[in-house]
């Protein structure tokens, strides 16, 4: 069944896939139109590349390929076409002083210099300035901005800003640790390696005790 299923979606055609995620965008369009050749001629890429890394250009079990490549990358990248911050608009008067945490937030994302994926969780804190936001909301910004080409330090300064930016807490801190396969699986091959990034705003900055605090919240 689940193979049926796989080739089935990977039967869709080109235009669906623009359409499901381009919804904005009129099937009539030009700018539409240009995606389109902009999808076939990345496929030819795909089959180019192929090749030169040594696959048979006539093994049929790989005609799909291409546009499955195509489909992939556009699932990844979503997070271009949102904007995460959106998410943190719905708040609630609240007389909360201490820190909220949400730690191990999973997140996949893509390492924009050699497309490998990186991935791992995201501890994310703030403390409230009279508003919150529901705590799921801090999953889908992580995410949002996650579903990118990233770099990691980039990752976790931007969850801070938007956090930051719309709460206006009286501090944020985020911390994201990462496996990156840019790392693990070439160049260096240091499979057990992982990055830890940590960003302090506000009164985490200047409170070594919150900051702290936070370390132990999120062992």
């Amino acid at each position: 069944m689940m193979m049926n299923e796989d080739y089935n979606e990977d039967r869709y055609s080109e235009e669906n896939l623009l359409e499901s995620n381009f919804p904005n965008l009129n099937k009539n369009s030009s700018q539409f139109q240009e995606k389109l050749e902009d999808v076939h001629e990345i496929e030819n890429a795909l089959k180019t590349l192929m090749t030169l890394c040594g696959q048979d250009e006539k093994n049929p079990d790989l005609d799909k390929t291409p546009f499955r490549v195509v489909k992939a990358f556009l699932e990844y990248t979503t997070g271009y076409r949102e904007d995460p911050a959106s998410h943190l608009e719905k708040t609630f008067d609240i007389t909360q002083n201490d820190p909220i945490i949400v730690k191990d937030i999973e997140f996949y994302s893509m390492c924009e210099h050699h497309f490998a994926p990186f991935f791992g969780v995201a501890h994310v804190a703030y403390i409230p300035n009279k508003k919150v936001t529901g705590l799921s909301k801090i999953a889908r910004v992580v995410e949002g901005y996650a579903r990118r080409f990233q770099v990691q330090e980039r990752l976790t300064n931007q969850i801070a800003d938007a956090i930051e930016s719309v709460l206006e807490p009286r501090g944020v801190m985020v911390a994201i640790e990462a496996k990156h396969l840019c790392v693990s699986s070439r160049g260096a091959k240091k499979e057990e390696a992982k990055t830890f990034t940590l960003v302090s705003r506000g009164v985490y900055r200047d409170n070594p005790a919150l900051r702290s605090e936070f370390m132990m919240a999120i062992k």
